[in-house]
């Protein structure tokens, strides 16, 4: 799988950095193109991953769903993320795409600060 993966991007990335001289526009559109394609064969792969974690949850129990949950979340984010920063510096447009990354980093943080709380009551708890 990941062969074809590597071979799409390499033919794209050639396809692009000769394209790119006579039209940026469509080495752009060409890298998107590329992603998403990407994307869709990476797809299957992840469904088996969300599957794998929902098997996790039955057996960790009810207790601990939600934890669980907020780890797929903040993982899905931090991907989507990725993602989205990539693009924009493939556009040219770093400035945009570190201002994706500052965002998943605070929204992780604030999705994260639960578990957080909960993981420091555990250890004063046990401590005291």
């Amino acid at each position: 799988m990941i062969e074809r993966v590597v071979i799409i991007s390499i033919i794209a990335t050639i396809l692009a950095v000769t394209v790119r001289s006579v039209s940026p526009q469509f080495a752009l559109i060409l890298s998107i193109a590329t992603s998403i394609i990407i994307m869709f064969i990476i797809f299957p792969y992840l469904t088996e991953v969300i599957s794998l974690f929902r098997d996790l949850t039955n057996i960790i129990g009810e207790d601990n769903i939600g934890y669980i949950s907020v780890i797929l979340k903040i993982v899905g984010i931090a991907y989507v993320a990725e993602f989205g920063a990539q693009l924009c510096v493939d556009a040219g447009e770093s400035a945009i795409a570190s201002k994706i990354e500052l965002s998943a980093k605070v929204i992780i943080m604030f999705m994260a600060s639960p578990i957080l709380m909960a993981l420091l009551n555990s250890i004063f708890s046990m401590l005291l």
